[in-house]
């Protein structure tokens, strides 16, 4: 009886040896041979080579607008001359009538500007996108626009962000004025130079600033991406293009990297060097898998050697690239140029939604009466504190000008200029 007890033990432990090799080999076989798993849908716009993908696996072509002026004030938009930074403007009103009525027009100009009517009607023409410049200080405790608040901005984004959802438009959020200044003129708001290029405390902030919006919207899907620098570098410095071009792209990279900490998600924008047209400023195309280009170009002719540049960089990287900017001419060229952009696979986003009295854009601001004596005014050297009392108009009347202004931009007031927008091929 021993004997068989042991040998029917033998076999069981035989039997179970078999059936955990069995099980091992169909384990080995299973993780070799695994079965392919569909990958969770995104709900990003993503990358395809040239292309750029939406949610749903069809193609996203950009058709849109820029709003600017609102977030980072430029003179000619005011039909302003040498008043034309945001800087300078905020000192020509606190000069036409102080400081406490300046920081409430700010507040008022920033609550009117750009509205949910706005983004609707935006939207109701067949965009299907917003580009959103902005200023730096509105996230630091720099005073700008009327306040010292390092979360303006967020208010404003946030804002922006929840208007474009509902009207389900993409949105691209656009650094127009970097700490320095990266362009050197007054559309970065800046004094004469691109300091953040040779500025390491400046580049601390950029890369700072662009990482806490990274960290706030990284699972927002209405946002496109971040459009890290505008036109960096002017045509003006060229004397010095050995210098600061090759600066750029390593603080693109820098910037870059920070951002990936805290966002794996959103497509990051890079402009070109002297006003986003300079792309041989790149050596590195590689570094990150969410990478695209955006070009600018104005007042040039409608012809395909016009935007050939573009295209021979865009296929040399073989990665998407849009032009942020353009615009600003007549209703013949735009629609030309939005027929060449097209034919050449090359998103858009014009220039500028909303204006003062002038029909270049989608909307037009009524001019207030007695507009040209603030446009004086600003116009007027006033370098000292004698030529501001000589040439300051009646405050009563400046100051009816200025909040008429607000009322103005308010959409239900301002006019649509239809035939711009079907230049587009939008629909007014």
């Amino acid at each position: 009886m021993r004997s068989i007890n042991i040998n029917l033990r033998s076999m069981k432990n035989l039997t179970w040896s078999i059936v955990t090799l069995l099980a091992v080999i169909l384990l080995s076989i299973s993780c070799t041979h695994q079965v392919p798993v569909t990958p969770e849908p995104t709900k990003f716009i993503t990358i395809n080579g040239p292309d750029l993908m939406a949610p749903d696996g069809s193609k996203f072509f950009i058709q849109g607008i820029n709003v600017g002026n609102w977030l980072n004030p430029e003179g000619y938009m005011f039909r302003f001359g040498r008043t034309n930074s945001a800087h300078r403007i905020d000192q020509a009103f606190r000069e036409l009538l102080g400081p406490d009525f300046t920081r409430e027009f700010w507040q008022q100009f920033k609550d009117h500007y750009i509205t949910r009517e706005d983004v609707r009607y935006i939207k109701s023409t067949g965009m299907n996108s917003i580009r959103m410049p902005f200023h730096y200080k509105l996230f630091t405790n720099e005073e700008f626009m009327g306040l010292s608040d390092p979360d303006e901005g967020f208010r404003r984004i946030d804002s922006m962000v929840a208007w474009c959802r509902e009207s389900e438009l993409y949105l691209i959020l656009d650094m127009h004025a970097a700490p320095g200044g990266q362009t050197g003129d007054n559309i970065d708001d800046s004094y004469g130079y691109p300091w953040l290029m040779v500025s390491e405390e400046s580049q601390k902030l950029f890369i700072d600033i662009w990482k806490r919006i990274a960290e706030r919207y990284s699972n927002e899907p209405v946002i496109l991406g971040y459009d890290l620098l505008n036109e960096p570098i002017a045509t003006y410095f060229q004397e010095e293009y050995d210098v600061l071009n090759p600066k750029l792209e390593p603080l693109y990279m820098a910037a870059v990297k920070a951002i990936r900490e805290v966002d794996p998600n959103h497509i990051i924008l890079l402009g070109g060097a002297q006003w986003n047209s300079n792309f041989r400023v790149f050596t590195d195309s590689k570094f990150d898998d969410k990478i695209m280009y955006t070009c600018h170009r104005y007042w040039s002719d409608t012809l395909q050697h016009n935007i050939q540049d573009f295209v021979d960089f865009r296929d040399s990287v073989n990665l998407p690239i849009y032009m942020g900017e353009t615009g600003e001419n007549t209703y013949q060229w735009v629609a030309a140029w939005t027929r060449l952009m097209e034919r050449n696979n090359i998103g858009w986003h014009y220039w500028p939604y909303k204006k003062m009295g002038n029909p270049s854009s989608m909307v037009t601001i009524p001019a207030p009466e007695n507009w040209d004596s603030i446009v004086a005014f600003a116009n007027d050297p006033r370098l000292t504190y004698e030529a501001i009392r000589n040439v300051r108009p009646d405050q009563e009347l400046a100051r009816t000008a200025l909040l008429q202004l607000i009322e103005n931009m308010k959409f239900e007031n301002c006019r649509v200029n239809e035939g711009y927008i079907r230049a587009m091929g939008m629909e007014p």
